[in-house]
C-alpha cells in the first residue's frame, strides 16, 4: 500500500540537532505542497550539541535554542524523541517509511591518541568530560576523579578551552549555570590548580577563537602562561593566509607569553609536543611527549599529572550499509547525498558534522543544512513516487516519542527545577525521569 497516495511527502532527519533542526527548516520554507518532516533523536530532548556540547558557562551560545523552538512549532514538522536508530527502528525501517531520510547524526565518537597507557585511570576523552558535566545520559555515571593537582589536556582546539576552563573556574561561578549537579558537586571538591593544554604545532597553528582565549586572562584566581621552552618568538609569526580571527588568537597567545604567575591556579599552554604515551602503574601518574621538529631543541618531554583529556577530534558512528569514509570521521558522500564511486544510494542524505567533520560554529551548520536540503529537493521528483509501507516498529516508535508538546513538559520542569536552586535550569540526567516528567510511560528496556 503507499501510503503518501494523498500527495504527502515524508522525510525523516535522524538527529535533533542544529543540523537537523536547520535542515527541516529548509525544507519547510520550500514550500513543497504536503510535505512533512519527522525529526527524529535517540534521546526524550532535542537540541542536540546546544544542550550537551556547550559549555554550563557560555549561556548566550545556548540562545540558538530558541530558533530551534520556532523552527519546531512551523507548520510540517512533528518532533519523535526516545527513538534509537539501530535500537527502536533500523535505517531499513525508515527507508520503508519515509520518502527520504536525512542523517544529522551528528559526530559523537571520540578519537584517541593512539598512544601506550591510553586506557589508565585517569586518562579521558574530553567529549566524555564535556557530556558529564552537561549530564547527558550517557556520561551521567561516568564519574571524574579530581583530587590530582596537575591535568594535561592533549588539543588545541575550543573543546581544549572548554575543559580546561570549567577545571579552574571558581565553583561559585557554575553554581549559577545550568551544570549537571553531579559535575558541580565534585568540581567543588576538586584539587585541580594547574592545567597544560598541549598541542602538536606552534602559537600561530592552533583552532582557539580569540573569545575563548580571551576568557583565560580574565578567569578569577587564575593565570594564563606560557611555558617559554619550546616556543620561539618567531612561532608568533601568522603567515600571509591567516585571516583575522586566527590573528587575533595568536595576539592573545603572546600577551600571555610574558607574564609571570602570581595566582594560585594556572593554565600553561604549550607547543610543538607530540603525544608519545600516559605512563602509570593503574593509574595516571605522567605524560611523555616528543619535541616536534618545529621545536626549539630535540628531546622528550615528561610532565607528572593525575589526569590526560584528549580533545584530538571527534567522528560520526558507521551506519550498517552506508558508505563511510574511517579516516576523516564522516559519511561518504556528495553535497548531502548520500553515495560512493558508485553513485548515490537513492534517498538517504546527510547533514551537519556527520556530512563534513567536527568543523565550523554551530551557525555553520544552517549553510550545510540547506546544501543538503537543496539536493533532497532536487530529486523530490522521482523520490515521491515511491511506495511506502512503514514496518510495524516505526509505528510503534512513533506512538510512544516524545512529541513536541511532551519536550516542553520536561523543559518546563527543568526549568522550576533550576529555580528552587538558582540555576537557569536542573537538567533530568536519567531518561526516564525525562519521560515521567513528559507524562510519558518509561520505555521498556
Amino acid at each position: 500500500m503507499n501510503v503518501a497516495a494523498d500527495g504527502t511527502v515524508r522525510i525523516a532527519i535522524v538527529g535533533a540537532g542544529p543540523s537537523g533542526f536547520y535542515t527541516a527548516e529548509a525544507l519547510l520554507r520550500a514550500g513543497v505542497p504536503g510535505l512533512q518532516v519527522d525529526l527524529i533523536d535517540r534521546l526524550p530532548v532535542p537540541h542536540g550539541l546546544v544542550r550537551y556540547g556547550v559549555a554550563p558557562d557560555h549561556p548566550k551560545l545556548k540562545q540558538v535554542g530558541a530558533v530551534f523552538e520556532r523552527i519546531a512549532t512551523m507548520p510540517g514538522l512533528r518532533l519523535l524523541g526516545g527513538v534509537a536508530l539501530g535500537q527502536d527502528v533500523t535505517l531499513d525501517d525508515l527507508r520503508r517509511g519515509y520518502h527520504a531520510v536525512v542523517l544529522a547524526t551528528g559526530a559523537p565518537q571520540s578519537r584517541r591518541l593512539g598512544i601506550a597507557g591510553e586506557d589508565l585511570l585517569g586518562s579521558h576523552a574530553a567529549g566524555n568530560f564535556v557530556g558529564w558535566y552537561n549530564g547527558h545520559p550517557d556520561q551521567r555515571d561516568a564519574g571524574f576523579d579530581l583530587s590530582a593537582e596537575r591535568a594535561v589536556v592533549v588539543g588545541h582546539g575550543n573543546v581544549a578551552l572548554d575543559v580546561a576552563r570549567i577545571l579552574l573556574q571558581p565553583v561559585d561561578v557554575l553554581r549559577r549555570t545550568d551544570i549537571a549537579a553531579h559535575a558541580l558537586d565534585t568540581l567543588a571538591d576538586s584539587r585541580v590548580r594547574e592545567v597544560v593544554v598541549v598541542g602538536r604545532r606552534g602559537p600561530a597553528q592552533t583552532r582557539f577563537s580569540p573569545k575563548e582565549l580571551h576568557e583565560f586572562g580574565e578567569l578569577p584566581g587564575c593565570d594564563a602562561l606560557l611555558d617559554a621552552s619550546d616556543w620561539q618568538a618567531h612561532h608568533f609569526e601568522p603567515s600571509p593566509a591567516t585571516d583575522t580571527e586566527a590573528r587575533a588568537a595568536i595576539a592573545q597567545l603572546q600577551a600571555f607569553a610574558g607574564r609571570a604567575p602570581t595566582q594560585g591556579r594556572r593554565c600553561v599552554f604549550r607547543f610543538h609536543l607530540a603525544p608519545v604515551a600516559i605512563v602509570g602503574e593503574g593509574r595516571v601518574q605522567s605524560m611523555r611527549f616528543a619535541r616536534t621538529a618545529e621545536a626549539p631543541e630535540p628531546g622528550d618531554v615528561q610532565l607528572d599529572c593525575g589526569l590526560v583529556f584528549a580533545s584530538v577530534g571527534r567522528q560520526a558512528l558507521p551506519v550498517a550499509g552506508v558508505p563511510y569514509d574511517a579516516a576523516r570521521g564522516v559519511h561518504v558522500n556528495s553535497q548531502g547525498r548520500l553515495g560512493d564511486a558508485d553513485g548515490p544510494l537513492a534517498g538517504l542524505y546527510v547533514a551537519g558534522w556527520a556530512k563534513r567533520g567536527p568543523q565550523g560554529t554551530i551557525g555553520s551548520n544552517r549553510a550545510c543544512g540547506i546544501q543538503t536540503a537543496d539536493a533532497l529537493l532536487a530529486d523530490l521528483p522521482w523520490l515521491r513516487s515511491r511506495p511506502l509501507v512503514p514496518a510495524p516498529a516505526l509505528l510503534a516508535a512513533r506512538e510512544r516519542a516524545v512529541d513536541h508538546a511532551a519536550w516542553r513538559r520536561i523543559d518546563a520542569a527543568e526549568v522550576a527545577r533550576g529555580a528552587a536552586v538558582g540555576k537557569p535550569r536542573e537538567k533530568f540526567t536519567d531518561v526516564a525521569q525525562m519521560r515521567a516528567a513528559a507524562g510519558l510511560a518509561v520505555k521498556a528496556a
